[in-house]
C-alpha cells in the first residue's frame, strides 16, 4: 500500500529521518498509518507549549522529508500530564498540537495537509505518578496517512 511504501522510505536510504522511529500502526478510525515518534519526544515544560530547540531541529527535518511527500495528510495530537484541571488540560493539548502545526508551516507544510487535535491526558505512555512519567506524557505524536491521490495511485500501481 502507499503507507507501506511511505514507511520504508522514511526508515531507509537517503530519506530516511533521523532521530526517529518510524512504525506503521492503524489510526484511530482503524485505517493504516505511519506514526512518527522524535528521540527528543517533542516534550514540553508543565503548562507550556514551547518547542524545545532539539524537536524544532528535529521537525526541520521532518518537514524536509515530508515536502516531496504530498500525497500524504498528517496527524498532530498534543497530550499532558494529569495535572491541573481538565479545562486547562484540553486547552494546554491543543496549544501543543498547534505549536508542532505552526512550527511545520513555517517549514514549509501546507497547512491543508495538517489537521490538529488536542488528546489532554487521555492517552498517558508513563506513569502520571511520577515526576519522569508526566514530563513523558507531555508531548505530541504526529500520525502520516496516504491522502485520496496516494491511495488511487497504489491501487492503479502507479506509485
Amino acid at each position: 500500500t502507499g503507507v507501506q511504501r511511505l514507511a520504508q522510505i522514511l526508515l531507509v536510504g537517503d530519506e530516511a529521518l533521523e532521530n526517529a522511529q518510524v512504525e506503521t500502526v492503524q489510526d484511530q478510525n482503524g485505517l493504516q498509518a505511519i506514526k512518527v515518534t522524535f528521540n527528543s519526544g517533542i516534550l514540553f515544560p508543565t503548562n507550556g507549549s514551547t518547542l524545545s530547540q532539539s524537536s524544532k531541529n528535529e521537525l526541520s527535518q521532518f518537514a524536509s522529508k515530508m515536502s516531496d511527500m504530498q500525497d500524504t495528510d498528517i496527524t498532530i495530537y498534543g497530550h499532558t500530564d494529569n495535572t491541573g484541571s481538565d479545562a486547562v488540560n484540553e486547552r494546554l493539548s491543543n496549544e501543543r498540537a498547534q505549536s508542532v502545526a505552526n512550527y511545520l508551516k513555517n517549514c514549509g507544510i501546507a497547512s491543508s495537509r495538517m489537521t490538529t487535535e488536542g488528546k489532554s491526558y487521555s492517552m498517558p505512555v508513563a506513569d502520571n505518578s511520577t515526576k519522569e512519567g508526566r514530563a513523558r506524557n507531555r508531548r505530541v505524536e504526529i500520525y502520516i496517512t496516504a491522502n485520496k491521490t496516494m491511495i488511487e495511485k497504489a491501487e492503479n500501481g502507479t506509485l
